[in-house]
């Protein structure tokens, strides 16, 4: 199964319509791992189109914020003035839609999917040390991991934990990361 994982879209629906025409026809189901809203100003276009995909998503700190799930005490000055503008722009289904995202870790399509780290959804995870406690928790053999904004990854196998580069290559305009092994092993112990 080809999973197109995305993230972090922060309303931007020429970001989001780039990438999805980049990949038309490469990909079985869609995630998204949070953050569908906030800064970008296509709140509406952008969850529209995630529902029309039947993509599965779970909830961002952007998204828990704009539903109010949660306040913007932490939340520079930027992304507070975001969470106001997009609360009176969203639809009352939208925001409804929004309100309903399911917290991570979710666990779907025979991967895991988490906003920020594992156990606090709006923690950061940027090094493999902060990522390794996910990894060992995590109910299947792939965790993906948002919140950041860079792409990559870490991995732990056989006792070593890794950095995963994942970038496109000059003349290409998406990466794919084949997680065969990983599949494979996990249906073996599974």
């Amino acid at each position: 199964m080809r999973i197109l994982v995305l993230s972090d879209i922060h309303a931007n629906a020429t970001a989001l319509n780039t990438v999805l025409d980049s990949v038309q026809g490469r990909w079985d189901v869609s995630v998204c791992l949070g953050d569908v809203v906030g800064y970008g100003p296509d709140p509406n276009e952008v969850i529209a189109r995630l529902r029309e995909l039947g993509t599965t998503t779970i909830r961002g700190n952007h998204d828990k914020a704009i539903a109010g799930i949660m306040d913007t005490e932490d939340f520079n000055p930027v992304a507070k003035a975001a969470v106001e503008w997009s609360r009176t722009e969203l639809t009352p289904e939208h925001l409804g839609w929004l309100s309903s995202l399911p917290q991570g870790p979710l666990e779907t399509h025979g991967i895991v999917l988490v906003h920020g780290a594992f156990q606090d959804e709006d923690e950061y995870v940027f090094t493999p040390a902060q990522a390794l406690d996910g990894l060992l928790d995590s109910t299947a053999a792939v965790t993906f991991f948002g919140h950041t904004h860079h792409q990559g990854g870490f991995s732990y196998r056989q006792d070593q934990l890794g950095v995963l580069q994942v970038r496109p290559r000059m003349i290409e305009s998406s990466a794919v990361l084949k997680l065969q092994h990983a599949v494979r092993e996990a249906q073996r112990i599974g």
